[in-house]
């Protein structure tokens, strides 16, 4: 999976994937009898162009052989995603990993998996995007639909709006794609507001709660409780697929939200809540974005895969020793001392009441008023 480089100074570095693991396994979660740790493979090109275009996929192959090449209008080659030796094989197997969860889904053979490497949901139907090359969760999405199964919801709970799976199924009624993320008007990629709910044939099935700069756990959670559940239910998805960017963050650099990883683990607690309750626990998470690669990334993670195993690792658990020193001897950084950040969590209920005065109130409000009378609920009640 760390074959995913883009290069020295790049901010998708890989050391958070190996710090991440290497938590997880120090905190005894990949040992746990209901868990087991599969290897993933390089999806094949047919596999890839059920949701990207045959000549983009041909375009990663080329610059994969050959890094000196480029195709800025299809993404690749550029600041954000520049070529690298094996870009094919290194971006298929990440999505090979998500297609490995939903395969293990289909089959029964669990039913809750993650890919902490996966997530890279800027990517599009025919170009790369936001450190993305191939759209693992929307080719999980895909191989659940063309096995039968009827719905799946899509949440994001990245900074950075969901805009390459959005746009894979903008038309398609049978998935819901839910992203709460920092509002396009501050932020990368300029998309995701209130009123893009989907093409003409799956009007409500795109959601978009675009929360203003500065938000922090309260008005994040406030704001994922008055839309994610009323509308999750109401959708009734056969299975949950969520995106678990971290770099909302208050310490993330690529972001300006101002949350704490005991509020990403508050979040993903919320949606295993819903998997148990709306489709009988069938979840697939995946990671995304996340930007502290020491401090923020593999506690976020190894918090979310502990949740998914059903055992949530409490914010007070220590870190362990071992990690904190090998990450000083070997990348020259403190790291925490607990799992958690003694962070005020704490978040007032939509039917507490709506403040126009507020600017999340009036971003949930926004997205309430859009989407919720298309699924028979109240924007001011529901």
């Amino acid at each position: 999976m760390t074959a995913y480089n883009f290069g020295p100074g790049h901010p998708m570095s890989p050391v958070r994937l190996e710090l991440t693991s290497r938590l997880a396994e120090q905190l005894g979660i990949l040992a746990r009898p209901s868990v087991r740790v599969v290897g993933a493979y390089v999806a094949s090109d047919d596999e890839l162009a059920r949701v990207h275009g045959r000549d983009f996929i041909a375009a990663v192959h080329a610059v994969g052989e050959d890094p000196s090449r480029s195709f800025p209008a299809l993404g690749l080659g550029t600041e954000d995603d520049p070529a690298f030796a094996g870009m094919h094989a290194a971006s298929a197997r990440l999505a090979g990993g998500s297609l490995v969860a939903a395969d293990a889904v289909l089959t029964g053979s669990s039913v809750r998996a993650v890919n902490f490497a996966g997530g890279m949901h800027h990517a599009g139907r025919d170009h790369a995007a936001g450190f993305c090359i191939y759209n693992d969760a929307a080719l999980a999405v895909a191989r659940l639909l063309d096995a039968g199964v009827g719905k799946v919801a899509y949440i994001d709970i990245d900074a950075h709006h969901g805009d390459g799976t959005q746009e894979i199924f903008w038309d398609e009624p049978r998935v819901l794609t839910i992203s709460l993320h920092e509002s396009g008007l501050t932020l990368f990629p300029g998309t995701g507001f209130a009123n893009e709910i989907g093409g003409p044939g799956a009007r409500g099935s795109a959601v978009n709660v675009a929360l203003p700069a500065g938000t922090g756990d309260a008005g994040w959670l406030r704001a994922f409780h008055a839309v994610v559940p009323q509308l999750v239910r109401a959708f009734e998805p056969d299975v949950i697929v969520s995106q678990h960017g971290c770099d909302s963050h208050r310490d993330d650099g690529l972001a300006h939200l101002n949350t704490s990883v005991d509020g990403q683990r508050e979040a993903a607690l919320s949606i295993g809540g819903l998997a148990a309750v709306v489709c009988e626990d069938r979840w697939i998470a995946v990671g995304g974005g996340g930007y502290r690669v020491v401090d923020v990334v593999p506690r976020a993670w190894s918090h979310l895969m502990a949740i998914v195993s059903g055992q949530p690792v409490p914010l007070r658990t220590p870190v362990p020793e071992p990690w904190r020193q090998y990450v000083r001897d070997r990348y020259g950084v403190e790291a925490p001392r607990l799992m958690g950040e003694d962070a005020d969590t704490w978040w007032r209920s939509w039917e507490a009441g709506y403040n126009p005065g507020d600017a999340v109130d009036r971003a949930v409000m926004a997205t309430r008023k859009e989407v919720f009378p298309l699924y028979g609920l109240d924007p001011w009640f529901d």
